[in-house]
């Protein structure tokens, strides 16, 4: 049986859902972003404690379709941006498609419709989140950044960071980690 988990954005949130499932003698087949795939399903009498379980860690089990598929959509860009390891030279509407096999046009007015935001703005807050975690760890320039995250040049890196952020990417890297939000926050 598969579940669908809002706000599930990192590495660690995998680990405590699938604490959570295991403590609750549903032994996970497979945990992904989002998703959650148990041999059995969760019985009814258990689906509230289940519910309060994952809630209690800032969670949310997720029942209706349209929101199940904007959970997709949100955990494709975060994992191309945030954990993908080889470059991104991909469009983002159509590797979404693909990935969902819809129509992108249906995919993004659903995601606007729900969200009160387009998939275009949000792929943009979680690059700019990225560029900041990438900025505070002072590992790459801000041209490896650029190229990384698929920019046209760090002109437009920059002019889209200030947009977002009001400040410059040089600003930002001298205050800091201050400025950071969660992933699920964005």
């Amino acid at each position: 049986m598969k579940y669908f988990v809002k706000n599930m954005v990192c590495p660690r949130c995998i680990m405590a859902v699938r604490q959570i499932f295991q403590e609750m003698n549903y032994a996970p087949t497979e945990v992904a972003l989002g998703e959650v795939e148990t041999s059995e399903p969760v019985s009814p009498e258990m689906l509230p404690v289940l519910r309060e379980k994952l809630t209690s860690y800032g969670f949310e089990l997720i029942d209706d379709s349209k929101s199940q598929l904007i959970e997709k959509i949100k955990t494709l860009i975060i994992e191309l941006i945030h954990y993908r390891k080889e470059d991104l030279k991909v469009n983002y509407s159509d590797f979404i498609a693909a990935n969902l096999d819809k129509d992108y046009h249906y995919l993004s007015n659903l995601f606007s419709e729900v969200t009160g935001t387009t998939i275009e703005k949000y792929i943009i807050s979680q690059k700019i989140e990225r560029v900041k975690e990438l900025l505070v760890y002072d590992e790459s320039t801000l041209s490896q950044i650029s190229d990384d995250l698929g920019y046209s040049s760090v002109a437009h890196l920059s002019a889209q960071f200030k947009k977002v952020t009001g400040l410059t990417p040089g600003h930002f890297k001298q205050i800091g980690n201050n400025k950071r939000k969660p992933l699920d926050q964005v």
